[in-house]
């Protein structure tokens, strides 16, 4: 039976590196597959030739539906907030947007509880509690998801995720062959994400993982640097075949509806009517 899945996301390029699998995998066996994203994404971090017109967000935007397209989704939508950025100074807001986490919380979950509810959505796809590695627009997402679950009614809710030490281990074995970028910070991944006792659901996508790579090639302006740097983006992208299958072949879900997971389910959809 077909069902549909609800990716949200803060910012273009989020779903490429954490659900892009599970929904390719979706899309595949014929289920719908609708992608949100509350920003675009126009605080972030890319080369002079695509920050220097300003019109960062309009491309980030435009590489979203690139990465839609290789995934199978089948509808996008962004919800016109202003990014939030990384720093430690929140900028003003720009004119006629809010940034994320200057917005209420209720007014953002309503918007995508009425996309839920439109879509008659099964399962939605959020971030952990430590929105991922820590951003604050993915902890803001996070709390927007879990209300916009419990406005709609929406039958599952999944967040996701990576298992701690698996991450570290897969970085420490990139790091062998690849030299990350000076921004990246090995150490911060040992405070983010979830523990391996809370993860639920563990999705096999190495069947997807050319359609993976495609959506995180769509996003080049983030994988984009001035001379002498590089990006956490583009680095991933350089990973021979057989290293990125072994690093991105499966996609992690914490199920925040289960207090004591017991068996790991291999099937977002699994169990639903």
């Amino acid at each position: 039976m077909p069902h549909t899945l609800l990716a949200l996301h803060a910012h273009p390029d989020d779903e490429a590196l954490l659900t892009s699998g599970t929904m390719a995998r979706a899309a595949a066996a014929g289920h719908r597959v609708v992608l949100v994203v509350a920003t675009d994404g126009a605080l972030g971090l890319a080369a002079t030739q695509f920050v220097a017109d300003g019109a960062l967000g309009t491309r980030r935007l435009a590489e979203l539906h690139r990465s839609a397209k290789a995934l199978g989704v089948a509808r996008v939508e962004q919800l016109g907030y202003a990014d939030s950025g990384l720093g430690p100074d929140l900028a003003p807001d720009p004119p006629g947007q809010t940034r994320l986490v200057r917005a209420d919380t209720e007014q953002v979950a309503g918007q995508v509880a009425a996309i839920l509810e439109a879509e008659r959505v099964d399962v939605l796809l959020g971030y952990d509690a430590k929105g991922g590695y820590g951003h604050r627009d993915h902890v803001a997402i996070h709390h927007v998801a879990r209300r916009a679950a419990e406005l709609a009614g929406t039958p599952r809710l999944l967040e996701a995720t990576i298992p701690r030490d698996a991450i570290c281990r897969a970085i420490d074995l990139a790091a062998k062959v690849y030299r990350f970028p000076p921004e990246f910070d090995r150490g911060s991944f040992d405070r983010a994400f979830s523990a391996r006792r809370e993860i639920t659901h563990r999705i096999n996508v190495l069947r997807h993982i050319g359609a993976k790579r495609a959506s995180m090639r769509a996003h080049a302006s983030q994988a984009s640097a001035d001379a002498g740097a590089d990006r956490t983006l583009s680095a991933l992208l350089r990973i021979p075949r057989p290293l990125y299958d072994l690093v991105f072949g499966h996609e992690w879900y914490v199920d925040p509806s289960v207090s004591r997971p017991g068996g790991i389910r291999t099937d977002v959809f699994e169990g639903l009517a």
